[in-house]
């Protein structure tokens, strides 16, 4: 055994012992001066807040109390939380070492909460104190029962209009900030309600709403199984907001309301209910904060129905997806043919057209020769297919791991965003001549893909794949819910018949001379061929700088705009390097290593605290409000869509953003509702997978009747939509 917990023991004996002895003396004196303990330290409670126990000593002249022998524990249907004490006067004690004292008075508080029924406040309050000038005595330790009556703010009444107020939060998904709230505090079960349903036998779906001025953290928030031997829970936390707290520092917290998608990992045999425990804590900004609350409840894998004790609701389950649209409805020859087409018309996507300006460029410099012709097409070629091979991959890798990622989910990442916002812009200023990349600066992105040769070619593929992502091309959509529900063997090839349809004009470029020999001839005007085409590509930087400011605002933007800055510093002193000694080529390197400071701050910069306003006439969606629409037999137009994505903002500006879009939910009495994917949202993710969708955008129908939802096109037409609304509002 430790001889540890002995020796702490002998340590509090002889502190004990310390202490008699500082009171020995003073029953050998006269004691007619000394007072009780209790006028000593006279001791009044207040429990007029609810949830909010205030205590207060008067202290007589001439004695003091230990803050360290100040101890609290709750009686009968009482839970105590954290006791809140003021700093004391710093006194080294002859037994007791470095301590804390009170003189004159004293103030503290503590929170509790209490069990239904509950009428009266119960607890126990121990402390210490001594004289300090002759006689000298420290008493022992003093219990003193607290027995006072909830105020009737406290109970009935105020709990009644405090689950009004409670109510009125539930069904809202409206950002709230961090500010402190003046109204007393909830009773726990009002201020977090707790939900929870299965979305299917392997995703769970959790849900937290909290009224105004209350908040939940997610590093005190644990989930466990009861009885459930080779399962385990894996949550996928959507981001939340920064907040420093007084208790645990700077924390990630969730205002109002947040839905936590949990993949349940392992074999479910034929189970057919979880029962699941939650233990969480929250706060009241500005005010208390309750203990660790757990919450029990059993849910139904069949019926999507969550039950359990009094405290826990049923969530409303996830609107059910059209089967038909199964994503191995087609075969795999079918999806093959579907990726080549999708890659073909990729090329025409306005998000690879600046990347393709640079091989196209390359493509003329050729000239008549048909071996640098094909070369440049093969090493191009490679580059694409390599890169969709390893982009498949990895995304069915980590979906297969329980992440929720999707085509294009890589420029969820503001690191992602800003880097190639930076490489766009090295290649656009290669493009324009300010610098010319050599064999020194080969192993940077720009570079490589500025140079010529086979590197070049290569990686011009690889930049033409990382900017193609953004872009949902027509049939790509089908023959990537395929890949995503598919063997890994049938999915890669899908992903290279992707890179195929992509990389196919070039190759026939290289391969068919007939075609070669219709490109106009190389010559002087080809330089500024190249200048021109270098503006594609500041557009797509500024675009890519647009995207980034949705997702983490201002000072992100800042950030990349210093890192552009010090990367144009760094290319253009480069190239007057070139004639310069070995200090200039330090001065460089020294540059080049400024220009990652901003990227790798931009890395910590946190998601925005609050939510931009709707726009009018779109209502944000949430699982809770799709389900309220449906139940009042509302035709809902649900469009998810991101800022990155090319696809999506040209469906909104041909489609739905029009007054005829406009026009025709009020004929037909429908919602439009949008779901915003820029940045990482685990609801939408999950509502992604319930319809086999790769990414965005998707779009889905659903009819006043409560039937399926009808899924459309990625690429939508008015005629379209008009037929799909009409259809659901019969």
């Amino acid at each position: 055994m430790s001889p540890f917990p002995a020796g702490r023991m002998a340590i509090r004996l002889l502190a004990w012992l310390g202490l008699l002895l500082a009171a020995l003396p003073a029953f050998a004196q006269s004691t007619d001066d000394l007072l009780p303990v209790t006028e000593a330290y006279k001791l009044s409670a207040d429990a007029s807040t609810p949830g909010m126990l205030k205590l207060h000593w008067t202290i007589a002249p001439d004695y003091y109390l230990y803050r360290g022998r100040m101890k609290f524990k709750g009686g009968d249907g009482v839970t105590l939380g954290e006791a809140q004490l003021p700093d004391g006067e710093k006194h080294h004690d002859e037994y007791l070492g470095d301590v804390e004292t009170y003189h004159h008075s004293v103030d503290a508080s503590t929170p509790y909460t209490v069990v239904a029924g509950t009428t009266r406040v119960k607890l126990s309050v121990q402390y210490q104190g001594c004289h300090e000038v002759d006689p000298k005595i420290c008493y022992p330790p003093h219990t003193e029962q607290i027995d006072l009556p909830l105020q009737a703010s406290g109970t009935t009444a105020a709990a009644g209009n405090a689950l009004g107020a409670a109510l009125s939060q539930l069904g809202g998904n409206k950002s709230s900030t961090a500010t402190a709230i003046d109204t007393a505090p909830l009773p726990a079960d009002q201020a977090f309600r707790f939900e929870a349903l299965a979305q299917n036998p392997h995703q769970l779906l959790l849900r937290w709403t909290m009224p105004k001025g209350y908040y939940l953290y997610r590093d005190q928030t644990t989930l466990k199984l009861k009885d459930a031997t080779g399962l385990s829970l894996k949550p996928v936390w959507p981001a939340g907001t920064a907040h420093h707290d007084a208790h645990y520092g700077d924390v990630t917290v969730f205002f109002d309301q947040v839905e936590l998608p949990v993949m349940v990992e392992g074999s479910l045999g034929d189970r057919k209910q979880l029962s699941l425990e939650a233990s969480f804590q929250g706060c009241q900004d500005g005010g208390l904060c309750y203990p660790l609350m757990t919450r029990a409840v059993n849910i139904d894998l069949g019926t999507n129905v969550a039950s359990a004790g009094q405290t826990i609701e049923t969530a409303p389950e996830l609107p059910p997806a059209d089967a038909s649209r199964g994503p191995l409805q087609i075969s795999l020859i079918a999806a093959l043919l579907l990726a080549l087409g999708g890659g073909l018309i990729l090329n025409l996507m306005p998000c690879v057209l600046p990347v393709l300006s640079i091989k196209a460029v390359s493509v003329l410099e050729s000239g008549e020769s048909r071996t640098t012709a094909r070369h440049h097409a093969l090493f191009y070629t490679a580059g694409v297919l390599c890169s969709f091979a390893a982009l498949g991959l990895g995304i069915l890798a980590l979906r297969t791991a329980g992440h929720a990622l999707g085509w294009g989910s890589q420029l969820q990442q503001p690191l992602l965003v800003g880097a190639l916002a930076c490489v766009m812009l090295a290649v656009g200023l290669s493009m324009s001549g300010v610098v010319q990349f050599g064999a020194s600066l080969g192993n940077t992105g720009a570079g490589l893909a500025a140079r010529s040769g086979p590197a070049g070619d290569f990686f011009t593929g690889v930049l033409a794949v990382v900017v193609a992502s953004p872009c949902t091309a027509p049939f790509m959509g089908s023959a990537l819910a395929y890949a995503f529900a598919a063997p890994i063997l049938a999915a890669l090839l899908v992903f290279l018949a992707l890179g195929i349809g992509l990389a196919l004009p070039f190759l026939l470029i290289g391969f068919v001379p007939a075609l070669a020999r219709l490109l106009p001839r190389p010559g002087r005007w080809m330089e500024t061929l190249k200048q021109v085409l270098a503006f594609p590509m500041y557009l797509t930087t500024a675009w890519l700088v647009w995207v980034l400011a949705n997702q983490r605002g201002a000072d992100a933007v800042g950030l990349v705009l210093v890192a552009m800055v010090l990367l144009a510093m760094t290319l253009w002193w480069f190239e007057r390097s070139r004639s310069r000694g070995a200090l200039s080529r330090v001065a460089v390197a020294v540059l080049a290593v400024a220009t990652l400071v901003p990227m790798y701050l931009l890395a910590h910069v946190p998601p925005a605290s609050s939510v931009a306003a709707a726009e009018e006439g779109v209502v944000p969606y949430s699982v809770g409000k799709l389900a309220e629409l449906r139940a009042a037999d509302t035709p809902v137009f649900v469009d998810m869509t991101a800022d990155w994505c090319v696809t999506c903002k040209a469906n909104e500006h041909t489609v739905l953003n029009t007054q005829a879009f406009r026009d025709l939910l009020r004929r037909t009495g429908s919602v439009y509702m949008k779901g915003d994917w820029t940045d990482v949202n685990p609801a939408i993710s999950a509502f992604l997978q319930q319809y086999h969708s790769p990414g965005v955008p998707l779009y889905v129908v659903f009819p006043k009747n409560g039937g399926p939802g009808r899924q459309l096109s990625t690429v939508l037409t008015p005629s379209m939509v008009d037929q799909a609304l009409t259809e659901a509002a019969r």
